[in-house]
């Protein structure tokens, strides 16, 4: 078969809930990777918090901060930090509302004080792999450092979290030009809504793009995993857009593929059923 560029999400596709790569998600990437296929990650994730347990997997490149830094064969193909005063414009406009933030950053994550009790308290979604990633840092202890400690020289991407959500529409009559808004699923009895802003032109389709320039290959020979709303643009880019089974609604309409879940090794039966294994 021809081969492939295949991208992956990590939190709720590649792993469960901050839990290690299980043996199977492990034994697809290493063998697509021995047929001669390209394998990625194509997360929401900054490099720092991306892991060891995760990386050392072995991959041919990542897509990071949904699409603001972007690696392949160890080469830096984008790298956009959006900068201070865009960063201090955003905070602005989301604390005048109530909303408290998550900055992410080529150092780290800087938060406002009052996300983690909002997000201790949450009880999130099943679809919202993002929130209950986060929620899983907080136990793991992760080291998740506060806003004063922010070295204020711009960041990749701004996370929002709010007590409610016409706070965060609010907030796009100032922002919404120039940032595709995220939200994460919810439900009707939330108290915890949030999300992300990335902005307009950059996400992990881009990212996917870029990859595939790299390469010389087209969107044609891409397949890409993943299970919320930031993998919108990924899946619409592939070849072959994939929806786990745990995703949210959203994405499976736009999906080509659904597969099992990722507490049901989704990525391994997929790459299996596909062919990326045999041999």
């Amino acid at each position: 078969m021809k081969k492939k560029l295949i991208f992956l999400d990590i939190d709720g596709t590649l792993v469960s809930s901050m839990a290690p790569p299980s043996a199977l998600a492990v034994r697809a990437v290493q063998k697509a990777r021995e047929n001669g296929h390209k394998v990625f990650l194509c997360t929401g994730r900054n490099m720092p918090i991306i892991g060891r347990d995760i990386l050392d997997i072995g991959f041919d490149g990542v897509v990071a901060s949904a699409g603001s830094h972007v690696e392949a064969e160890g080469e830096t193909l984008f790298d956009r930090i959006l900068p201070e005063e865009t960063i201090q414009e955003c905070l602005s406009v989301f604390h005048a509302q109530g909303v408290y933030c998550r900055i992410e950053t080529a150092e780290g994550i800087y938060t406002d004080p009052q996300m983690e009790e909002v997000l201790t308290r949450a009880v999130p979604d099943p679809a919202n792999s993002e929130l209950i990633r986060m929620q899983k840092e907080i136990e793991a202890g992760i080291p998740i450092l506060p806003y004063g400690a922010y070295p204020g020289r711009g960041a990749y991407k701004i996370c929002f979290t709010s007590r409610n959500l016409e706070a965060v529409e609010r907030t796009k009559r100032f922002l919404g030009g120039r940032f595709a808004y995220v939200v994460h699923p919810y439900g009707d009895s939330t108290s915890c809504f949030n999300g992300e802003i990335i902005p307009n032109g950059i996400d992990k389709g881009s990212g996917l793009l870029l990859v595939c320039r790299y390469y010389g290959a087209g969107p044609q020979d891409t397949v890409a995993f993943g299970d919320s709303l930031n993998d919108y643009e990924m899946l619409r880019a592939a070849g072959t857009g994939v929806a786990m089974g745990n995703a949210c609604e959203e994405l499976k309409r736009i999906a080509d593929v659904v597969c099992e879940g990722v507490r049901e090794d989704g990525v391994y039966y997929a790459f299996e059923r596909m062919g990326f294994l045999a041999g």
